[in-house]
C-alpha cells in the first residue's frame, strides 16, 4: 500500500509529546485511545511522540510505548493484550489471608503502635506487580530507542517523601537538561523497575520504594505541573490523555443529600491526587497561549523571557468512570470486597475508590472500549495534530467497529 502525503510535513513536523496520568485501573482507558492512534497512523509509521511522560499506572504504560519505540504498533498491542486479560491477581495478593492478615497488621500499627507484628507499610502486597513487570519489560531497549532516533526522551514523576518533591526521573538525549523548580525536579537516570513501582506506590495502598537514599511513592501526589517534564524534555506539542469524565465546570454539582461515605471521601482524595492536578495545569497551559498571542513573536524569545505557545491537545472519557466502575464492582476479588462493602465503595458516589483497584478484565475491556471510541470520534483532529493529512489517509475513514472485545 502507498500512502501518498503519509509521512508528517517538515511544517508539522514539531516535537510531539505525550503526558499519560495516574488512575490505577483506569489507565485502560490510555490504551484505549493509543490503540485507535496506532490504527490511524500509517502501518509503517514511526512511533509519534518523540517524548512519553508518565505518572503512576501512566508510567507503567509510557515504560512499556518507550521500550517498543521502534515499533509502535507492536507496543500497543502488547499493552492491549495485558490490559485487555487483567486479574488483581497481577496487581497485588487477593487471597482472603493475605489481605486480612496485611488489613489486621496495618491496624494495629495505626491504633496500637504495631504490637504483637511488624510495622507494615500499606495495606496491600504488590509483589505480583513486580513479578509481571520484570517479565514484560526490557528496558534496555530504552536507551537503544534513544540512540536510534525513534525515542527523544522518557520521564517517570514519582513523589519523594523526603522534601515533598515532586520527582521526574528521565532517560534521553544529552541535549535535555536537568531542571529544578519549586518542589519539582528533573533528574537524569538509568530508568528501570524501581521507577515505575515508585511512581505507582498509591500512598498506604501500596508500599513506597527506596530510591538511591530517599524513599518515592505515588508520582501523581504534589505533581502541581503534570505537562511541565514533557516541556523540560523539548515538546513542541502535548497529547494528554486524561482518566476522568468529570470535566464541567465547578459549581455545576447536585446539592448532597447526605452525609458522604468513607469511600466518597477516599475518592475525592483520590481523585484530587490523580485528577485535578492535570486539569488545573492545561488550563494554565491554555491560558499561558491565549496571553501569548498579544505578544509579538520576535519578543517572545528575547533576553529573559524565552516564551513560546504549546499546542494541546486533550482526550478523556466521554462517560463516568465511576458509573462503569460501579456495574462491574462485583468483579473485585471476593477479599477485597468484605473489606470495602462496609466502606460504600462498591456501589454508588462511593464506586471511585473501586474504579482504581478494579485490575479485572471486565471493567478494563470496557475501558479499552472507551478509549478506542472516544479517540475514533476525533480521528482528523489526532491526525492533524500529529501532523498527517487526513484526507490523504486512505483507509482512515473506514468502517470501524465500536468494540475491541
Amino acid at each position: 500500500m502507498v500512502w501518498p502525503q503519509s509521512r508528517p510535513s517538515s511544517a508539522a513536523g514539531a516535537c510531539v509529546g505525550l503526558i499519560l496520568s495516574g488512575g490505577g485501573a483506569r489507565a485502560a482507558y490510555q490504551v484505549g485511545v493509543l490503540k485507535a492512534i496506532a490504527r490511524l497512523v500509517p502501518r509503517d509509521a514511526p512511533n509519534p511522540f518523540a517524548v512519553i511522560c508518565g505518572t503512576s499506572a501512566g508510567a507503567i504504560n509510557a515504560a512499556a510505548l518507550a521500550t517498543h519505540a521502534a515499533h509502535f504498533r507492536q507496543g500497543v498491542r502488547g499493552l492491549e493484550e495485558v490490559w485487555g486479560r487483567f486479574r488483581a491477581e497481577q496487581v497485588y495478593r487477593t487471597d482472603a489471608f493475605g489481605v486480612s492478615a496485611r488489613a489486621m497488621k496495618w491496624l494495629s500499627a495505626l491504633f496500637l503502635g504495631g504490637v504483637g507484628a511488624h510495622r507494615p507499610v500499606s495495606l496491600l502486597d504488590n509483589r505480583p506487580l513486580r513479578e509481571l513487570l520484570g517479565r514484560v519489560l526490557r528496558f534496555e531497549r530504552i536507551e537503544r530507542a534513544i540512540a536510534a532516533g525513534h525515542l527523544r526522551g522518557l520521564s517517570i514523576t514519582a513523589s519523594r517523601y523526603t522534601g515533598g518533591e515532586s520527582v521526574s526521573f528521565f532517560q534521553g538525549v544529552e541535549a535535555i537538561q536537568e531542571w529544578g523548580r519549586a518542589r519539582r525536579l528533573g533528574v537524569r537516570t538509568q530508568l528501570g523497575l524501581q521507577h515505575l513501582l515508585a511512581s505507582s506506590a498509591i500512598p498506604v495502598v501500596f508500599p513506597a520504594v527506596r530510591i538511591g537514599g530517599n524513599f518515592y511513592g505515588d508520582g501523581s501526589v504534589r505533581q502541581f505541573a503534570p505537562i511541565s517534564p514533557a516541556l523540560h524534555m523539548g515538546a513542541e506539542r502535548v497529547l494528554v490523555i486524561g482518566v476522568s469524565g468529570r470535566m464541567g465546570v465547578a459549581g455545576n454539582e447536585r446539592v448532597p443529600e447526605r452525609y458522604p461515605s468513607v469511600a466518597e471521601i477516599l475518592g475525592h482524595v483520590l481523585d484530587s491526587a490523580f485528577i485535578d492536578m492535570l486539569q488545573g495545569d492545561l488550563e494554565r497551559l491554555e491560558r499561558i497561549n491565549r496571553t501569548l498571542d498579544y505578544i509579538p513573536a520576535k519578543v517572545r524569545g528575547q533576553g529573559e523571557l524565552g516564551l513560546r505557545k504549546v499546542e494541546s491537545l486533550h482526550i478523556s472519557p466521554s462517560e463516568e468512570l465511576d458509573d462503569i466502575a460501579a456495574v462491574h464492582a462485583h468483579e473485585l476479588p471476593r477479599s477485597l470486597r468484605f473489606f470495602l462493602r462496609g466502606s460504600g465503595a462498591t456501589t454508588g458516589a462511593g464506586s471511585t475508590v473501586a474504579s482504581y483497584l478494579l485490575f479485572e478484565q471486565g471493567f478494563t475491556r470496557a475501558l479499552l472500549n472507551l478509549g478506542y471510541r472516544d479517540a475514533m470520534q476525533r480521528e482528523t483532529e489526532l491526525l492533524r495534530f500529529l501532523g498527517y493529512d487526513p484526507t490523504a489517509m486512505y483507509g482512515a475513514s473506514a468502517a470501524v467497529p465500536t468494540d475491541l472485545w
